[in-house]
């Protein structure tokens, strides 16, 4: 989605900061969803020690 407004900002605007702005946010945002899933996946394991 962020890729479609990035491109239509573009479209609209010429700006090729914008765009390089908003594909850096999405970025992010996958970085940030990955760390969520690294991160339950590690509180999943955890749970399965035997003591």
């Amino acid at each position: 989605m962020i890729k479609q407004i990035a491109w239509n900002t573009f479209k609209n605007t010429g700006s090729i900061d914008t765009f390089l702005e908003l594909m850096q946010v999405e970025d992010a945002e996958k970085n940030i969803e990955k760390m969520k899933a690294e991160q339950d996946g590690n509180y999943k394991n955890k749970g399965n020690s035997i003591s």
